[in-house]
């Protein structure tokens, strides 16, 4: 709001006013020594006092209104006005040069990280920061990830070489002894089976059946059917399962020589190096294959949005801040405090962001200054104008009805004398 006028203003008429209540109440006494003294002096303070009225009151408007030439000289100069204070600003006060070295005695790096240690363990930095965080996870959308997590997904699978993967897996094999593992439950599993009365009676069925109907000439023939004759389903099936169970399990037995050569011959053929070849190229075109048709984008997307869902809620958890983000915080503040190279690169790199943006926006100061006083009306610039400077103004009225009203005494005085 525009300031009402000030003391001084009222000063001044009132200076003026008793300048002239002084040189018509002297009027009849102008003849004598006294009278015609105080009466020079009145004059010329009313001269003087008028004289500096007019002046002051020519700065800013037309004295009476009346368009005296060379009045209203804030008026008619404003853009002359402006122009000057906007360079003065730009080329004197607020210059390039002053503005960087300003920035210069400004440590930026090290006032930062004294507001982070002070201000950090605060409930308001605290809400700021998991506020800030939850915003961004939540705005971010998953979607945006899917194509790219396939592809590179895709890549990843296509570039794997099953060979690697099948040497170790030999490798483990040997170590763990799982191929012994495996052919004890295989045998376990075969025992198991052929120990059942239902397979007694499936392996006499299957033998007596083969036996009929294998096909020979001559003295075999007459062999198969002789001794078919006096063994039936029950006893070969007996005889089998015997003869089965007997080797199964003398196959469990590790010391057992046959075993010994078959987990022999096993290790051979895994460590061949052609059947691991072979292997991992078949491996290898059954997953390029499976790769082409696969499209796992959906699976893709859901996994994102479930990680990201547990992530709001890991971040939502009131322990977050305090046992993730703050040591974190301090950790990085403390660090840079104690590398001086680095807390020299970081004020060097702000000072540089700094020193480019006054660079590229220094005008913008001028600008700003020139639009907000274009804003104003004559009226309002001249009212501020004497309201901020008008009391220094006011006070060259009244200085100038008591110089000239001191300078009177002394004219008319000379003047007396001589």
């Amino acid at each position: 709001m525009l300031k009402t006028k000030s003391k001084s203003h009222y000063l001044a008429g009132v200076s003026l006013t008793i300048m002239s209540i002084g040189f018509i109440s002297t009027i009849p006494f102008q003849h004598s020594l006294w009278g015609g003294l105080l009466q020079g002096g009145f004059e010329s303070g009313l001269v003087g006092g008028l004289a500096d009225w007019f002046a002051v009151t020519a700065l800013f408007r037309h004295p009476l209104g009346i368009p005296i030439p060379h009045t209203a000289l804030l008026p008619k100069n404003r853009q002359r006005m402006t122009n000057g204070i906007v360079s003065m600003l730009e080329n004197e006060w607020l210059t390039k040069e002053s503005i960087r070295g300003k920035i210069k005695n400004m440590n930026f790096t090290e006032k930062s990280l004294n507001f982070i240690e002070k201000n950090i363990h605060s409930e308001t930095v605290k809400n700021a920061v998991v506020s800030f965080i939850l915003n961004g996870l939540s705005q971010f959308d998953t979607k945006v990830l899917v194509g790219f997590a396939e592809k590179e997904l895709k890549e990843k699978l296509h570039a794997i070489d099953p060979l690697p993967l099948l040497q170790t897996a030999v490798e483990q094999v040997k170590e763990k002894k799982f191929d012994e593992k495996a052919i004890d439950y295989a045998f376990k599993e075969l025992e198991t089976w052929a120990d059942k009365e239902s397979t007694k009676q499936q392996l006499g069925f299957m033998a007596i059946d083969y036996l009929e109907n294998m096909k020979s000439d001559g003295f075999m023939q007459l062999a198969l059917k002789s001794f078919s004759s006096f063994i039936n389903e029950e006893k070969l099936g007996n005889i089998l399962q015997t003869f089965i169970l007997k080797n199964v399990r003398s196959l469990q037995d590790p010391e057992n020589r046959n075993r010994q050569m078959l987990l022999l011959q096993i290790q051979n053929e895994l460590s061949k190096p052609e059947n691991l070849q072979k292997l991992s190229a078949e491996l290898n075109g059954w997953k390029q294959q499976y790769l082409e048709t696969w499209e796992p984008a959906d699976k893709i997307s859901e996994l994102l949005d479930q990680l990201k869902e547990k992530l709001i809620g890991f971040i939502e958890a009131p322990y977050f801040f305090d046992e993730y983000i703050l040591p974190l915080a301090l950790k990085l503040v403390s660090d840079t405090k104690e590398n001086t190279e680095k807390m020299d690169s970081i004020e060097n790199w702000i000072q540089k962001q700094i020193t480019e943006m006054v660079e590229k926006n220094h005008s913008i100061i001028g600008k700003l200054v020139k639009e907000n006083l274009e804003k104003l009306d004559d009226k309002t610039l001249i009212t501020m104008v004497e309201n901020n400077v008008g009391k220094d103004l006011q006070w060259i009225r009244v200085n100038g009805a008591l110089c000239g009203f001191l300078i009177g005494l002394v004219l008319v005085g000379i003047k007396a004398f001589f």
